[in-house]
């Protein structure tokens, strides 16, 4: 107000434009906060307080998904069910392409299509 900037209209009590002013201030500032970079990466939940403990074991989410996987790899092809657990084991594509006497390309080709069956059939399921 001592450098000029609230110029509020003489008509107006002095109270209500002192706290008009205030009003506009402080909308300015939460806008702005509302806005910032760090309130749009904030991730809510409804008990923070729960998120000092580390859960224990796997998401429940984690678990209903691993669920659903398992039951659509019965529904495969044997050749597609078989590529994809190859991808965890220790020997690499290439060891996994050699012990079944095929070529390491054909042993990816075989694991790209078998994933992508597997993807198509958990799609069809979550319709």
């Amino acid at each position: 107000m001592r450098r000029g900037v609230c110029r509020p209209d003489p008509k107006v009590e002095p109270r209500l434009a002192l706290r008009a002013w205030l009003v506009g201030i402080g909308w300015r500032h939460a806008s702005h906060y509302v806005t910032s970079a760090y309130v749009r990466r904030m991730v809510l939940h409804a008990q923070p307080l729960g998120l000092l403990h580390e859960p224990v074991g796997p998401s429940l989410d984690a678990q209903i998904e691993t669920r659903e996987t398992l039951e659509a790899l019965p529904d495969l092809k044997p050749w597609r069910s078989e590529a994809l657990p190859a991808v965890d084991q220790p020997p690499s594509l290439v060891q996994y392409a050699k012990a079944r006497g095929m070529s390491a390309g054909t042993a990816a080709s075989r694991l790209r299509i078998a994933r992508e069956a597997l993807a198509l059939r958990l799609r069809r399921w979550r319709r």
